[in-house]
């Protein structure tokens, strides 16, 4: 009886879908290849064009390492927005792409391990008409070159969430599944039946570990740095080696402590070293701040209190506002512009990923509309376009431009000779981030504002500035404790019942340059984890597990 139950229900299903007229035709089945393998998920060592794909290329085995270049393609029968509606044929066909995507199921030895309904806004590699006509889709897994990519997110976040626990040394069977999902409500999801799934065997062989690379590595000369003389725990710097060796911590690239104005540890891995100049991202929009400080101290800027209409005609801009005029420097710096603009959602207009597309970027940002629920001022929302302005400013304020007042203003008086900026549309450096330096030359950076702005002696940087740029400017909504001040973050390291205050630059990756309040240390972690769920807990289990334990002995 329940057989021939659910042979009914099968043909009714069959039934019902096969009556769904498609939204839309569809790139059909156009190769043998594609007729041959519909509904199968197939892997492929790195992205074979799919002209050039063959079976032979279809992967039944495979090495996977932290360098390995996974990719699957997916033969379907159907487009992915004709799979939706069938899942919800009343549905508009807009409202359908923001409603579901496709549903990947993992599974390790027979055993479901993770399942991730894909965003909405993914796609698949042929820009946003794929999920209307595509019907041979590819998704990367895994990558050696740091791709930001959402495909590598979701493996990332399927070994976090018990892939790395299943997948131990040995042969084992990896499959994926693939389904059509809609989301109805914040609550009620609806699959659709398999459409592709393939299986592959992996082997995974934890590589070996030599002592070379467990060992505490000794500071070269010629740092421009005194050494420090503290007896540290050397055993935990070496248990924090084999982490990062093992790829228990991944994607670190440096790790350097100064302990009383000395270098206490210089660490590299993953292929750099001393010269090497990182891409910290974000970590740079604190340069911003610096330069603020040194444009008002020379007085080509009154104060942090002047507002945008100051130095900007706002009415020769789209969505004028008179709250726009009122915007001050302050706000931009602590991130409490009344901007309709918000990194931290993806649908908000004045998004990042909105503004890099575009020729002018401080254009963008002064286009944008304000936010009615917002005051200037009033509530932290991360907002990268606003540090844009903040470096459109100094560089019209400066004299000879942005980039040549930082490098005489602060990079020569650190000692720093050696680093890269990043350009907007218009050729200005980039205070949004990714200014590139190499470690010890941001230890340097971070070191000036332990020494409250002084550097070999000189106040470079005022003792006024300093404390206002490392004070609690606004609390940051949904972290306990946790503030920010002028493009500096703040939060407390606990630690054997001890608190520790520390303030912090922090880029996408994990990067971090981080300044201990009541501490003499300084602390800088360079890391390529970008995108990567695992960035800054990282960041965060180096000093507290590893760090502070050696230091603090």
């Amino acid at each position: 009886m329940r057989i021939l139950l659910l042979c009914i229900l099968a043909f009714y299903t069959c039934t019902i879908y096969a009556q769904t007229a498609n939204l839309y035709q569809t790139d059909g089945i156009t190769t043998e290849l594609h007729r041959q393998n519909i509904g199968k998920v197939t892997f492929m060592d790195g992205n074979i064009p799919i002209e050039n794909y063959t079976a032979a290329d279809f992967l039944k085995k495979f090495k996977l390492t932290h360098q390995s270049n996974l990719n699957v393609r997916m033969f379907l029968d159907n487009s992915i927005i004709n799979y939706l509606h069938r899942l919800a044929p009343e549905v508009s066909a807009d409202r359908l792409l923001k409603m579901g995507n496709l549903q990947c199921a993992f599974y390790v030895d027979g055993a479901a391990v993770y399942t991730e309904n894909i965003h909405y806004g993914c796609n698949f590699g042929q820009g946003s008409g794929s999920k209307n006509t595509a019907t041979v889709l590819r998704i990367p897994l895994t990558s050696p070159d740091g791709e930001d990519l959402w495909g590598l997110h979701m493996w990332d976040r399927f070994m976090l969430n018990g892939g790395e626990k299943a997948l131990t040394d040995g042969n084992h069977t990896l499959k994926i599944e693939i389904r059509p999902y809609i989301a109805i409500d914040e609550t009620t999801i609806k699959t659709g039946a398999v459409v592709a799934q393939g299986q592959l065997k992996l082997i995974i062989k934890t590589p070996k570990i030599t002592a070379k690379q467990i060992k505490v590595q000794p500071i070269a000369q010629g740092s421009g740095w005194g050494i420090s003389p503290l007896p540290y725990d050397r055993t935990k710097i070496e248990q924090l080696n084999k982490a990062i060796a093992s790829r228990n911590l991944k994607d670190i690239t440096s790790v350097v402590a100064v302990y009383e104005s000395k270098l206490l540890l210089e660490e590299y891995f993953n292929g750099a070293n001393r010269a090497m100049l990182h891409d910290t991202r974000s970590a740079g929009k604190s340069f911003t701040s610096t330069l603020m400080g040194l444009a008002i101290n020379n007085g080509y800027i009154k104060s942090e209190n002047e507002a945008l209409g100051t130095f900007y005609n706002l009415k020769g801009y789209d969505n004028y506002n008179v709250k726009k005029d009122s915007i001050k420097i302050k706000d931009l710096l602590t991130m409490s512009s009344a901007f309709e603009g918000s990194d931290a959602h993806s649908d908000s207009p004045g998004n990042e990923e909105n503004m890099y597309p575009t020729d002018n970027w401080v254009k963008f940002t002064l286009d944008l509309k304000m936010d009615t629920t917002k005051t200037n001022g009033g509530k932290w929302d991360y907002f990268t376009a606003g540090v844009v302005l903040l470096g459109d400013i100094l560089d019209k304020n400066v004299p000879s431009g942005l980039e040549k007042y930082a490098d005489d203003r602060l990079f020569k008086p650190l000692g720093i000779i050696h680093y890269q900026w990043q350009y907007t549309p218009q050729k200005v450096a980039n205070t949004a981030g990714s200014l590139q330096m190499a470690s010890l030359d941001y230890a340097r950076y971070a070191q000036l504002y332990k020494n409250n702005g002084v550097w070999n002696g000189t106040q470079l940087l005022p003792v006024q500035w300093v404390q206002q740029t490392l004070s609690k400017q606004i609390q940051i909504p949904g972290r306990d404790n946790q503030f920010y001040g002028y493009l500096f973050w703040n939060k407390t390291v606990s630690y054997k019942g001890n608190f520790y205050e520390t303030w912090y630059c922090a880029g996408n990756g994990g990067n971090e340059f981080i300044i201990f309040k009541d501490l003499p240390l300084v602390i800088i972690i360079t890391s390529k984890a970008y995108g990567k769920p695992y960035g800054h807990p990282q960041a965060d289990k180096i000093v507290h597990d590893y760090l502070l334990p050696a230091i603090l002995k």
